[in-house]
């Protein structure tokens, strides 16, 4: 049963450069890595998204995930190489502003993100390579209604 929608704008996106990840330590909740010139050709759709990422902890903050894709750490080659070939950019979603009205895990909610987006655009975003979605057994009764022209 569905009792809430809420639509998701993201903020105003920022480059992918370290002095404004270092400002993310000790947030957590989902972000969101794109391009600024490279549009991927999704089957449903074209979109700039390259990868959708979250941060459970505190001591593992965004910050510290996107710094880790930044210095190539996370060895997720697509982000490596995407940036590489141009700048990119990236937001995020603080879930603090969330957890009053979605009940279950950060996990949960990256997945319902990413199954969101394979909804929109008929595949995950590029580098994503994330399988197993425990959130599709759950009894879903916020839904949110995501603005992914944000990304166009």
């Amino acid at each position: 049963m569905i009792n809430n929608i809420v639509d998701i704008y993201f903020d105003a996106p920022m480059s992918f450069e370290a002095r404004n990840i270092s400002t993310l330590k000790g947030i957590v909740g989902l972000y969101f890595i794109f391009s600024s010139n490279i549009f991927i050709k999704y089957p449903f759709g074209c979109s700039k998204l390259l990868y959708v990422g979250m941060s459970e902890k505190k001591t593992n903050s965004i910050g510290s995930r996107l710094i880790g894709h930044f210095e190539g750490k996370s060895k997720n080659a697509g982000l490596v190489n995407y940036r590489k070939a141009e700048p990119l950019k990236f937001t995020y979603i603080n879930f603090d502003m969330l957890k009053d009205i979605w009940k279950f895990r950060i996990e949960d909610l990256e997945s319902y993100f990413i199954l969101n987006f394979v909804e929109n655009f008929g595949v995950y975003p590029i580098c994503n390579n994330k399988a197993g979605f425990e959130i599709l057994n759950s009894d879903i009764t916020t839904h949110f209604k995501i603005d992914w022209s944000y990304f166009k």
